[in-house]
């Protein structure tokens, strides 16, 4: 155990910081700001999605419900975080004193890697998109906003399963520089560092197979879009509405969350571990993962965004020539046609 006190649980570990630099760093007013501009970002976008699934196909109601999950998630995630963080740098609360056992700090923890872990593993939606478009005939026909809910379901089931695990044993959760958050532990023990990799490997191959599934499905629309044939099957404005948007999701998720778990991965692995044997991080190390994590957090507030200004409406102003083609024809290949008795 780190802290000298025996009274205190794991999760504290030495952190050379005044209430002064805590005053200059924690600033209550942008984490309110911050907060308030991510959950009121998410509830438009909310609307806006419960307007869109009215009268959609079935198609686009499945992918309209994996947005609907990714964008509950990420509200309700600003919303949970959102409240610890203010509360504890409005008044600066002494985590020892609040929260002496480490349950705070343990539900932190498993909060922030489950509302990490999901916009990363809603990365099934790229799944949805790549079948929709390249195997329109082998997907299930049972492909309903039904199975698309139970799909969110295990995603969020798996992330909550993995930020399990430091309570169960694999891992460590505890105080994170400066002093306002907990996260996984950049230590050198075989359990925070098989964890820390498990974080980083989930993530990454997520990222890595939206990527790879995304790409067949833009070229696969480019490819019917501009081939021999695109004058008898030109990709539906919705499908092309939604690969904007689901390419959209892949490239925020990606600049958000990938510089700070390639930080994790460098620094488990970093040989000397650059965590001292009582605990302590260097400060040049506390304050990158501090930066690579708010940067991590904007993913929670672009992800609805992404959905606003990726629609129709709005790829039709900035491309109006889209309006004037063919919407009716779908990538689905098109029953030849009788031809009639004189």
């Amino acid at each position: 155990m780190w802290a000298n006190d025996s009274s205190l649980g794991p999760c504290f570990r030495p952190m050379n910081i005044t209430l002064e630099e805590r005053r200059l760093i924690a600033s209550p007013w942008f984490a309110a700001s911050f907060c308030l501009v991510g959950l009121a970002s998410n509830l438009l976008a909310l609307r806006v999605l419960a307007g869109a699934r009215q009268g959609s196909s079935q198609g686009r109601s499945s992918f309209l419900t994996f947005l609907c999950g990714l964008v509950l998630t990420d509200f309700m995630g600003l919303l949970i975080t959102g409240a610890i963080v203010v509360s504890q740098h409005a008044i600066l609360f002494d985590w020892h004193a609040v929260d002496p056992s480490c349950r705070l700090c343990r539900f932190m923890g498993v909060v922030m890697v489950f509302f990490g872990l999901c916009p990363l593993l809603l990365g099934a939606m790229a799944a949805e998109r790549y079948l929709g478009i390249t195997r329109p005939f082998s997907r299930p026909a049972a492909a309903s906003p039904r199975r698309a809910w139970t799909i969110v379901g295990l995603v969020w089931a798996a992330a909550l399963a993995l930020g399990l695990l430091p309570v169960l044993g694999l891992g460590r959760y505890t105080l994170q520089y400066p002093g306002s958050w907990c996260f996984l532990t950049l230590g050198p023990e075989p359990g925070d560092v098989v964890f820390g990799l498990l974080f980083v490997l989930l993530g990454s191959f997520s990222v890595g197979l939206s990527f790879l599934l995304n790409t067949i499905s833009v070229a696969t629309l480019c490819r019917v879009y501009h081939g021999r044939e695109a004058a008898q099957q030109r990709p539906r404005d919705g499908e092309v509405e939604m690969m904007a948007q689901l390419l959209g999701i892949m490239v925020v998720a990606s600049v958000c969350w990938m510089p700070l778990l390639v930080f994790i991965a460098q620094t488990v692995l970093r040989s000397p571990p650059p965590m001292s044997p009582t605990g302590q991080l260097s400060r040049a190390t506390e304050k990158q993962l501090l930066i690579y994590l708010r940067v991590a957090t904007w993913n929670q507030i672009l992800d609805p965004w992404v959905y606003i200004l990726f629609r129709r409406a709005v790829i039709r102003r900035l491309h109006p020539g889209l309006s004037t083609r063919s919407r009716s024809l779908s990538l689905q290949p098109q029953l030849a046609r009788r031809p009639t008795m004189a």
